[in-house]
Formats: structure tokens, sequence, C-alpha cells
């Protein structure tokens, strides 16, 4: 067997790129909790890496341009790129978005050699702004390992060639489904290399280590591995939707996903099973069959599904119009048919306690879940970034596994700059939230009609607390709410935000956020 992979770096930035045509100033960071959850090549240049706080990120390069990460953005561009592949391989999978992995000896077989199979692929990849690496092997796990060194590995060379490679390389990709920990501990433990790993005792390591420590042995040894997107033989657990009318636009192709997913899992419960590889099969208007296959490292949820099911058909259907030119005028018309196909199923893992150090993010989707179904969907709620010019309005408590409606993608003109705070006070209203900010002589500062600062801040009394002002910036007033019949609007606001030092030189550092309002100080946020 040979396996090609094909592994766009820095996907969720590529995704971005492509979503704003191209028009994201560099360097550029894709940001998930206030973490940079991948960062463009510009942006590690300059010092920018994963993991980093965004604040940091923005002191280190000002100019730095941050896109909040959007899962279905990227799934949605990828799954349009994918359809690219099937005019050089039929045996295409994606494992994840920015990775896809395609039967190297069927493709070299049909082109005339592997070498013009993997530039036909190559080509396919090619987009404006896009990057793309090859890698090459016996196996899928060393074909992923050398996609990221650019390698093709010889036949029968996977040992050797996985032998140099440092073990990090087993967590840089979440694709191979490495355990950090044991990859960690076997660092500590002396372990530098795959090679070294691999000349371990695979008994010893699996009774060290367990299931985790058996995977990242066989990848080490190049073991055997399955085909790429083989015909398992399953019991038939396919669910199929034959539309009213062809599905046209994406919301259509959402609620359908929706539906079949939960049709999908109905079943795959009754069986007492989870799906690790789903087939997605549409058919258009005029008899076009598409394929597509996803496969996951972790069993497949409810709504992971319907996120993947909703990435292809908008892929397809973006596709289509790209081609007919509008709305509904693809060449291959809407969607007039759609199946669900489980190809691999494996049993649930055991659950245990919610908090134990083992338990997974899955187990905890599965508890919240159930809470859900037993108490309602508001009863477990989510913070979710919505648009705003404040702090506290900027984040909605949604029901969890929901996302907001109206979100406001463009600026906010007032908006308060980055890096936002990292805590919200109780509400301006609350009796902790009051503060009182002076001058030099101990006169208060209040904010005049021009809306400016009656003194230069000197000292800042929060509660039992003292602090001297070091810095501070603003105010910016906010004049909303004036279209309603209010007396008072609650819109009429200024902020500030200041930074004081506790005590002497060596007291400790805080940064706030004030807002003006009622002619009081009052903590909207803290840094």
């Amino acid at each position: 067997m040979r396996t090609v992979a094909l592994w766009f770096p820095d996907w969720p930035v590529q995704a971005a790129r492509l979503d704003a045509g191209d028009a994201l100033a560099e360097p550029i960071a894709v940001a998930a909790h206030h973490r940079v959850k991948a960062c463009s090549h510009a942006a590690r240049k300059v010092g920018i890496r994963r993991g980093m706080k965004v604040r940091n990120a923005q002191a280190v390069a000002p100019e730095l341009t941050v896109v909040e990460d959007n899962p279905d953005r990227d799934g949605r561009m990828f799954a349009s790129l994918a359809a690219s592949f099937d005019d050089v391989a039929a045996s295409v999978e994606v494992l994840r978005p920015g990775l896809v992995v395609a039967d190297l000896a069927a493709a070299g077989a049909f082109h005339g050699g592997e070498d013009t199979a993997l530039e036909m692929l190559l080509d396919a990849a090619s987009r404006r702004g896009i990057d793309a690496f090859v890698g090459a092997a016996d196996e899928i796990a060393t074909a992923v390992i050398a996609a990221r060194a650019s390698e093709v590995v010889a036949p029968g060379a996977s040992k050797d060639f996985l032998a140099a490679q440092p073990i990090g390389v087993l967590v840089a990709e979440e694709a191979l489904g490495a355990d950090a920990g044991t990859v960690r501990a076997l660092g500590q433990l002396g372990i530098a290399t795959l090679g070294e790993l691999a000349a371990l005792p695979p008994s010893a390591v699996t009774t060290r280590f367990g299931a985790n420590g058996m995977r990242v042995h066989r990848i080490a040894a190049a073991a055997p591995d399955r085909r790429v997107a083989p015909e398992i033989a399953v019991e038939d657990l396919a669910v199929a939707v034959t539309p009213e009318d062809p599905i046209e636009r994406v919301d259509a192709a959402a609620f359908a996903a929706r539906a079949l997913a939960a049709s999908l899992h109905e079943r795959l419960a009754a069986t007492g099973r989870n799906c690790l590889r789903l087939k997605v099969v549409a058919e258009l208007g005029d008899g076009t069959r598409l394929e597509r296959v996803w496969r996951t490292r972790d069993a497949l949820t409810e709504s992971a599904t319907a996120d993947r099911v909703r990435w292809q058909l908008d892929g397809w259907l973006t596709s289509s119009r790209a081609l007919g030119g509008g709305e509904g005028e693809g060449e291959g018309g809407g969607i007039t048919s759609l199946l669900l196909e489980p190809l691999e199923l494996a049993a649930p893992e055991p659950v245990g306690k919610l908090w134990a150090g083992g338990a997974s993010t899955d187990t905890a989707r599965r508890v919240v879940e159930r809470v859900q179904s037993q108490l309602g969907i508001d009863a477990v709620l989510q913070p979710r970034l919505v648009g705003g010019r404040g702090v506290a309005e900027r984040v909605a408590m949604v029901p969890f596994g929901e996302e907001p409606g109206g979100v406001e993608k463009h600026a906010w003109p007032g908006a308060i700059p980055a890096p936002l705070p990292a805590r919200l006070g109780g509400g301006i209203d609350h009796p902790a939230s009051r503060i009182m900010l002076i001058d030099a002589s101990g006169t208060p500062v209040i904010v005049t009609a021009e809306a400016l600062l009656s003194a230069e801040p000197y000292g800042l009394a929060w509660g039992e607390k003292r602090y001297l002002v070091t810095g501070w910036a603003g105010p910016w007033p906010v004049d909303e709410g004036w279209w309603t019949q209010a007396e008072a609007p609650a819109g009429r606001v200024a902020r500030m935000q200041v930074v004081g030092r506790e005590g002497g030189p060596e007291g400790a550092t805080t940064g706030w956020l004030l807002v003006w309002s009622r002619r009081s100080w009052r903590v909207e946020a803290v840094y």
C-alpha cells in the first residue's frame, strides 16, 4: 500500500484569508479563547507562536491582524478545496480541515507513475496564497509525518525515515491521535526520537502506558496500517432524505444536515456503537453523484456529524454556484438526494467521572446534553462573542451547542481597543463596582460636558484599597439609546482605561476599564 498526504499548514489562517478574498493584512493570527490558535509565517517571523496570549502577541506586533476562530469557516473552505482532488485520485479521505490522504498506488497506476500523481495532486491544491505540502509513504501515519517534512518516503523505507524524526512530531499533528501526556513522559525518560521509541519492546511500552503507549509505538515502528477509505463491511445503518424541492441554499442544507445527523445517531445509539468514518453522498438535479469520506480520531457526536455534513454541502453548493454564476444556477442544479453512511464503527469508550483526570471533552459534552434533555436547553449556557462597543455587551450567554444570532461582524466605531479585559465586573449598578478617581490635590476627577477629564488622574480608591495611577487612556464617549423614549438613556456613558499600583513602588499593578455614568465612576471590567 502507498499513501499520499496533503497538508495545508496553518489552515485556519489560510481559510480566513480565502474567506476574506485575500484582503487580510500580514501578519495574521487566528485566536480562540484569547490565545493564538494558528498564525501565518509572517507572524512567526516576528516572534508570535501558538498558545501565546493575544495581548502578548499584539504587544510583539501591534500591526497584527487578529481573526476569531471559526471552525465552520475552516470546514466549509476545505470541503470546497477537497473536491478538486476527486479528479486525480478515486480514494480520498479527509482527516480534518487542512489534512487529506489518498491512495497513491491506485492514483499512480492510473496516471502512469507516483511522481505524476503527486504533481497532479499539488496542482489540484494550488490556489492563490495557499500553501500545501505533500508526503508519501507506505502507511497513513508515516505519510502524515512525511507531509510535514515534505518528503516522499521510498517503498519499504518507512522505519529508516521515522528513526530520525523527533518524538515531538507525534503531538504536532492532532490527526495522529497521540496522547500528549504519554509523549511528554517518554521524553522525560530520555526517548528523543521515534527510532529510540521503536527500539523499545512493545510489551514494555504497553504495560507502562497502556493503549496510548501502544498507539505511539505502532506509529514509530511503521506498523501496517489500514487502507485509505476501504469499504469495510458493516451493517446497513445509512440514513437518507429526498427533499421535496432541491436544496439550493446553505440554510436549507444546514437544516437537512442536522435532521439527518439526528436520525443517524438514533440508529447508532440503538446498536451501542459510535461512528469513526462517515461517507456523505449527494445527488444533484442532473444526476451527478458526489461523495466525500470524513474520518475523525474521536467518535463522531451528533453535533460533529451535522457540522461535517453542513461543511460538505456548503462546499458543494458554493462550487455549483461558482460554475453556474448565481444562486441555484449551478451546473448540476440543487441537491435532490442526500445520504449518510457510516463506514467504520467502534464500541464507545467507558465513561468515568466527569471531572476525573482522564475525562474527555466528549464525556463532558454527553453529560451536558443529558442535562439539557432533562431540564431544557436553557439549563446549560455558554458565553459567546457578539458585536458591541463595551466589554459586557460583547458577551452573550447562549444555550450550550448553539450560536448567537444576528452577530455583527463589521467594525464598531468607538469600541474598546484590544486587548480586552480578562474579567468582567458585576455590572455598573453593583455596589462593588463603585470607584473613586482623584487628582493630585484630592479633587474628584469627572468627565466634562465636552467629554474631557476635569484633571489628570493621580490616585484611585476601590473599596478599602488605594492605588497610585501610573497610566490612563480616554475617555471615550458613547451615546447610545438616544432614539428610545427613556428620559435618561442608559447608553450615554464614557469609558476610560486606568492602570494603578497598590501601595508603594513594589505593590501589585492592576488595570481597569472604568465607566462614567450618572456622574460617578464604575468598574466595568478588570485587566
